[in-house]
């Protein structure tokens, strides 16, 4: 379960980055729960070719996480925008959700 929640959160970092049939092999599979041999009988090819393209696109997506550390970027400022409101007042609170707000999705 962890590492599903982990490849979502690369994708929607990273998701443009792939090619057009990683995207919709990757949303079947991890967004959509859907398994390999629905995504192969969808898709007209084999159990063994989805699994391989999902095995690439996920060391792939690991590979950009690893130069460009930006999903954990995110999660290091979300924990210093809980911090900052913790300790601080509320004009301090309110313009630290509206940094929150402009960072979108929750990967905690």
């Amino acid at each position: 379960m962890q590492d599903r929640i982990k490849i979502n959160s690369y994708l929607d970092f990273y998701e443009s980055l792939l090619t057009d049939k990683q995207r919709q092999i990757c949303s079947m599979y991890y967004r959509e729960d859907l398994s390999l041999q629905e995504i192969a009988d969808i898709e007209g090819t084999s159990r063994a070719a989805v699994h391989d393209l999902l095995k690439r696109t996920k060391n792939e997506l690991s590979r950009f996480e690893s130069h460009l550390h930006m999903v954990e970027s995110y999660r290091k400022r979300m924990q210093y925008y809980t911090q900052i409101m913790e300790a601080g007042n509320s004009e301090i609170n309110n313009l630290i959700q509206k940094c929150i707000d402009t960072e979108g999705g929750s990967y905690e």
